[in-house]
């Protein structure tokens, strides 16, 4: 069997880590292909290094673009690749414009496709959703991370004999990248934070950041929150946020409490997240990571395709306005944190190997 990998951005990179260590472990035949979504490819470089991974056999460089550009040129450059390697499966994770252009490319070529966390699903129309079902429609291997993600499946037709209940590689991710942090970064130092005593803001989604209103009470909200609190505010902002701000001149929306830094290293951000008091987001990976990890978070979402982390209590959604934000923060910031991890015992990527040999 000869496995082909596919991915183009860090999320992805340290989603699928598990399945390369994996991959690594048992001496398999496999290649990883970067499609370069994430442009930054020293960054990626750097990424792999950190995470003690192999670096990808090909990057494609196909950089930022439009939507439709984008996945276009994706598709044409996976193609042609895959026609080379004659691999037996592609798999991909997730939701990006690399899952989508990834199995669209391998389906024509008439590849088997393993779609890594399958099933989720928001009922919103951003385009993740639009890249998820789409990608669920080509894929022949489900791996779904929970229950209630096979069940979104079986609701759509997918026919359950395509489907795998493995957990999320997440837990595997967080399991080994927590000891490499730890070992390698000393975050709180470098900011003079105190663990537990400071909250954690990510903000980039275009439905956040790109909506002059929904931006300026996001900020606003920020500035109930630590005026209520009174501990300090971090944000790693994202270049599509100080963008935004810069272009709706709201650099004095940011209340002078709250810490911008740049972007962090994910080994620094996931020291960040280890030892805050409470996260803010409009991230889905961060739901996932503070539920496993137990920080308690506000995600600043109307709905969310991780329904799990509200079921066992570890995160509330709140409307983009600044009273919810605060009382939503209120519920969450001295929540116990004794909720269960949802997402699986950290063994995923053993069980997706698995059943994949057992297929061939």
């Amino acid at each position: 069997m000869k496995i082909g990998i596919i991915l183009g951005t860090r999320p992805e990179i340290i989603k699928l880590a598990p399945v390369i260590r994996e991959l690594e472990n048992r001496k398999l035949n496999y290649f990883i292909m970067h499609t370069g979504q994430h442009y930054s490819y020293n960054l990626d470089k750097l990424f792999f290094e950190e995470l003690n991974l192999p670096q990808p056999k090909y990057n494609l460089e196909v950089g930022s673009h439009t939507y439709g550009k984008q996945i276009n040129l994706m598709i044409n450059r996976i193609e042609e690749k895959l026609k080379e390697e004659k691999p037996d499966i592609v798999l991909v994770e997730g939701d990006t414009n690399s899952v989508l252009a990834g199995a669209l490319a391998a389906h024509k070529l008439g590849i088997k496709i393993g779609h890594i966390e399958a099933g989720l699903r928001s009922y919103s129309i951003m385009i993740e959703e639009i890249n998820r079902v789409l990608t669920g429609l080509y894929s022949d291997y489900h791996f779904a991370p929970t229950n209630l993600s096979k069940e979104n499946l079986l609701r759509e037709g997918i026919p359950e004999s395509k489907i795998f209940v493995t957990g999320n590689t997440i837990v595997d991710a967080l399991n080994e990248n927590v000891r490499i942090s730890n070992e390698k970064r000393d975050i709180l130092k470098k900011f003079n934070l105190e663990k537990d005593n400071y909250i954690l803001i990510t903000a980039h989604r275009p439905e956040t950041v790109d909506n002059r209103k929904n931006l300026r009470n996001m900020l606003t909200g920020l500035e109930f929150v630590s005026k209520e609190f009174k501990i300090p505010l971090i944000f790693p902002m994202h270049p599509r946020t100080k963008d935004k701000i810069n272009k709706f001149n709201m650099n004095h929306n940011i209340p002078k409490e709250v810490m911008v830094i740049e972007p962090q290293g994910y080994l620094e951000f996931l020291q960040l997240m280890i030892n805050s008091k409470l996260i803010i987001t409009d991230s889905g990976g961060i739901q996932e990571e503070s539920c496993i990890l137990n920080i308690p978070c506000v995600t600043i979402r109307e709905s969310t395709e991780r329904p799990e982390t509200l079921n066992v209590g570890g995160n509330i959604l709140s409307e983009i306005e600044p009273m919810q934000i605060i009382k939503n923060s209120q519920v969450m910031i001295n929540k116990e944190r004794n909720w269960e991890n949802p997402f699986g015992d950290g063994k995923t990527a053993s069980r997706i190997i698995d059943i994949l040999l057992k297929n061939f």
